[in-house]
């Protein structure tokens, strides 16, 4: 019960408390340039859950196994200042496979995503789930859920925004705010927002 607890508190804290985008601020480039419609936004949000979630699972592999294994460790070979440079190609791998299989089975979204599917390779996000679990000390498991309620932050986040820029877009904006000004300050409002959860204890 203790160990499903626990997986629960991840899972809680990085959905929605530790928003990855309102609150850790990471992954800001696919969340304000696929926000524009709520179609194409929870498909980026779909990819990115996939490749986050298999990125924790192999990242953390990898390290637990070659990186920071303890019989190569104790021989003298120690490979943990190779992990940023592992964790970038393994995304990357990811992130192709994810190209490749949306031209396959869903061409309209691939087309709709367009120049910001690769962005995933580049979304500090991703990288970022791999090095922090290191840094927490998670197992196997606890890196999995931590990757996953992460990409379902990301998910929840780009389609508020896409809902909220949607409804405004044909508003009277004053031109100082339209475009890109904006978005920030919806991310902005959305971000103070999101701080509420803050004072949940977990």
């Amino acid at each position: 019960m203790e160990v499903l607890g626990n997986l629960i508190a991840i899972a809680i804290t990085y959905g929605i408390i530790n928003n990855v985008v309102l609150s850790q601020f990471l992954g800001i480039c696919p969340f304000l340039g696929v926000s524009k419609k709520t179609e194409t936004a929870a498909g980026m949000g779909g990819a990115v859950i996939f490749v986050i979630g298999i990125a924790a699972l192999v990242t953390g592999l990898i390290n637990k196994f070659i990186l920071a294994n303890e019989a190569l460790i104790q021989m003298g070979i120690d490979l943990r200042y190779l992990k940023t440079i592992i964790f970038i190609l393994v995304i990357a791998s990811l992130v192709q496979f994810v190209e490749m299989f949306l031209k396959k089975a869903m061409p309209a979204l691939y087309e709709a995503l367009g120049v910001f599917l690769p962005l995933i390779t580049t979304n500090c996000a991703v990288l970022g789930v791999a090095l922090n679990a290191i840094t927490y000390e998670y197992d196997i498991l606890e890196t999995v859920v931590y990757g996953l309620a992460t990409g379902v932050g990301f998910f929840i986040a780009i389609v508020l925004m896409a809902g909220i820029r949607e409804k405004v877009e044909y508003n009277d904006i004053p031109k100082p705010f339209q475009g890109t000004a904006l978005v920030l300050v919806i991310a902005a409002l959305m971000s103070i927002a999101f701080m509420g959860f803050s004072g949940m204890n977990i």
